[in-house]
């Protein structure tokens, strides 16, 4: 009989939900197969003009109901579509989840629409600045004003699912999704909580922020086929793509799952952060944070690292972060990491932001379910600098039983996660 306590005596995590939506579709099983399949996510941009901008093109969810309404809305429509596929799934109630909920989201703000309305709806005899006093004094509605809460979101998955407690919001950058798995996780550890939704969910992908990603040179201008811009790990990658998405999982500590005969789908055994100073988007040009994030997320788990048998890369595909993901994995790994299969699903989805975390991590625990790694797609041109076996472009039968998952974000906010397919 398997171990319900870890090697420190805590709580083994199991996750016993998954949902995900992604540009590759809504979710699991459209997403896998897609994703499997190397079919890209990737297209041109159709939700605002883009003339004049470098960057055309995104991995975008133009295909649900809220994608023109707005950051906000989006990316609570996101959370709600993957946390009713990995509650449902579970076999817990959807409205008596009855743990707490974390919930990855990017900082929203009024939309230029909701603005502009605003502004018409004032008093035009008024100067421009009391104009928009005025027009938020008389003519904010409630769901505008939530709109523009950084809690609101969370606060409408809560009484959507029936968590318990006071619902967390968290935005860690790029590492945020992998950073709410790591709460939930955690909370069931302290035994505060038997069960734990963790959601990274990001609708965001406007047009301010492809304009603010452009001033940092951090996105690929490859438009002419978006479908082949996202190239992690190659010689001639030039940026990331910025996409929508989200995942959730079900948490739960392994003695509750197994109690209620729940279907265990992995466990999470270990999870890592470090965070650095060295600079507002640059990675640490040594690569230290993120070794000892990995490194940290190995003692958790109390693994070496010659168990680790795959690597979800954070891949972003930018020249400086593949570099410098590389750099981190060999200083651990060793000439190991030469052989050791390591795939980037932003290839195909681009960069989900907020959601990335823990859209990687679901995709993970479906490697290991599946037996199946999913490719790198166009990694025509691999870098020479680079050693990895980055699965290119075809996806390889596999039986992996643990996985390392890495995010690494703007700011130098690092989190890892390992995961098994089983318990010790």
């Amino acid at each position: 009989m398997a171990r319900t306590t870890d090697h420190l005596g805590r709580p083994v995590v199991a996750v016993t939900g998954v949902g995900v939506v992604t540009s590759l579709g809504q979710g699991i099983t459209d997403n896998w197969a897609a994703l499997t399949a190397g079919r890209s996510g990737i297209h041109p941009i159709t939700r605002f003009p883009t003339e004049h901008l470098n960057t055309t093109i995104s991995g975008t969810v133009d295909f649900l109901e809220s994608s023109d309404k707005g950051a906000s809305a989006l990316t609570y429509e996101l959370a709600e579509i993957s946390a009713l596929e990995a509650v449902s799934a579970s076999g817990l109630g959807v409205g008596d989840f009855a743990g707490p909920l974390f919930l990855a989201s990017p900082p929203v703000e009024l939309d230029w629409h909701e603005r502009l309305a605003l502004y018409d709806a004032a008093n035009l005899d008024l100067p421009i600045y009391e104009r928009l006093l005025a027009a938020a004094r008389e003519q904010l509605r409630q769901e505008t004003f939530e709109a523009s809460q950084f809690g609101a979101i969370a606060d409408r998955l809560a009484d959507r699912f029936g968590t318990r407690g006071l619902p967390i919001t968290l935005s860690t950058a790029c590492a945020s999704g992998a950073t709410a798995i790591q709460l939930g996780v955690e909370a069931i550890q302290r035994g505060e909580a038997d069960r734990a939704l963790s959601i990274g969910a990001d609708g965001s992908a406007t047009a301010e922020a492809l304009i603010r990603f452009s001033l940092l040179s951090a996105l690929s201008t490859q438009n002419e086929r978006p479908e082949k811009a996202s190239k992690p790990f190659s010689k001639d990658r030039d940026g990331f793509v910025l996409a929508e998405g989200s995942a959730a999982l079900v948490l739960e500590s392994l003695e509750s799952a197994l109690a209620r005969g729940a279907n265990v789908l992995g466990i999470v055994r270990g999870c890592g952060e470090k965070a650095d100073d060295f600079h507002r988007t640059r990675s640490k040009p040594d690569g230290s944070p993120a070794i000892a994030a990995v490194k940290a997320a190995l003692a958790d788990a109390g693994m070496r690292e010659d168990e680790i048998e795959y690597v979800n890369a954070h891949g972003t595909s930018t020249p400086e972060n593949d570099k410098m993901e590389h750099l981190s994995l060999s200083t651990v790994f060793g000439e190991r990491m030469k052989t050791i299969p390591i795939s980037s699903n932003k290839s195909m989805i681009g960069h989900t932001l907020s959601a990335a975390g823990a859209v990687e991590a679901v995709f993970s625990i479906l490697t290991m379910a599946e037996g199946v790694i999913p490719p790198t797609i166009n990694y025509d041109n691999p870098d020479p600098a680079i050693e990895l076996d980055v699965v290119p472009g075809v996806k390889r039968d596999a039986q992996v039983s643990t996985v390392l998952s890495n995010s690494f974000g703007f700011g130098g906010q690092n989190t890892c996660l390992v995961m098994a397919r089983e318990p010790v």
